[in-house]
């Protein structure tokens, strides 16, 4: 078995850290059902901002709220207005890759879903693994090359 993405939110951003809450990470409940990640479901998340990585599980929070806090000792690891990647994984058989999509949502600073991604590993006529970023079914390029990172955020 091998570790695969399932779900990501990238570039999320932080609207509270609550230390003295149990634990875990909030997340509007909208945004979750969008790639799939469910409530209770482990997720590491890796704080753009700090290079600070952990792993937690989700709860759901307010419907609409756009929100994202992380709880009890995640606190210590992020604050309001940074930036994070939340990621999901399935464990499968290495032959399996060619049948996973992950989602994934890109996000404005209120929040908002900038974009709604989709990750695609097929086999070429080769029998060779192919890697895609798939925008609306259409394929994007693959950031090999600084012309095709992600820009900057605006202030």
């Amino acid at each position: 078995m091998k570790q695969f993405v399932a779900a990501k939110f990238h570039g999320i951003y932080v609207t509270e850290a609550n230390l003295n809450y149990h634990g875990s990470i909030t997340l509007d409940p909208e945004h979750c059902e969008e790639v799939g990640i469910l409530p209770m479901e482990y997720v590491d998340i890796w704080n753009k901002n700090s290079g600070a990585r952990i792993s937690t599980y989700v709860i759901f929070g307010e419907r609409g709220s756009k929100c994202c806090i992380l709880n009890g000792a995640a606190a210590r690891t992020c604050q309001a207005g940074d930036q994070v990647i939340i990621c999901s994984s399935d464990y499968l058989p290495a032959k399996d890759v060619t049948g996973l999509s992950p989602r994934i949502l890109t996000f404005a600073p209120d929040n908002s879903v900038v974009d709604r991604l989709t990750y695609d590993v097929a086999r070429t006529p080769g029998n060779q693994l192919e890697f895609s970023i798939l925008e609306d079914g259409r394929p994007l390029p693959v950031p090999l090359h600084e012309e095709f990172l992600l820009p900057e955020p605006a202030e």
